[in-house]
């Protein structure tokens, strides 16, 4: 039974850690696209903001699932919470590179596109930056394992 509790209780500063990286991850993005995130895609239910948004939430969680699995060590449970919050937030620094890079490249203001709705379909730019989210993360979380 101890055991069960201590594995519960490393899951649970775990998924604070993650929680932690996943709402920096929230911030950086709202900093980058026009208009406030939330209100995009809680109020006003922009399927782009939504896209791009479900890609960095996926991308986020699959470098803090390989953070997590590389953590085992024999230096302790400190060392593995760091080391999965420095990995995490390392992505999040790719994925907001990326997002510039891929907004250098694009016409028009950084993130309106991937923003825009026209008649209930999200621009194809969504899905893009979404993907590339996702490519990064499986980069990122590769070099982790």
């Amino acid at each position: 039974m101890g055991e069960i509790l201590e594995s519960s209780g490393e899951a649970l500063l775990y998924g604070l850690v993650g929680f932690a990286v996943m709402a920096v991850a929230f911030v950086a993005l709202d900093l980058l696209t026009p208009g406030h995130l939330a209100r995009q895609v809680w109020k006003e239910r922009n399927k782009g903001a939504s896209i791009l948004l479900a890609g960095q939430m996926l991308g986020v969680g699959l470098v803090l699932r390989a953070a997590i699995g590389a953590s085992e060590s024999e230096d302790g449970l400190d060392d593995g919470l760091l080391s999965t919050a420095l990995y995490g937030l390392a992505g999040v620094v790719l994925m907001t590179l990326v997002f510039f890079v891929v907004a250098a490249l694009t016409p028009g203001r950084r993130g309106a596109s991937v923003m825009e709705d026209r008649d209930g379909h999200p621009h194809p730019a969504a899905w893009v930056h979404a993907a590339m989210y996702l490519g990064t993360a499986l980069m990122v979380g590769a070099a982790v394992s």
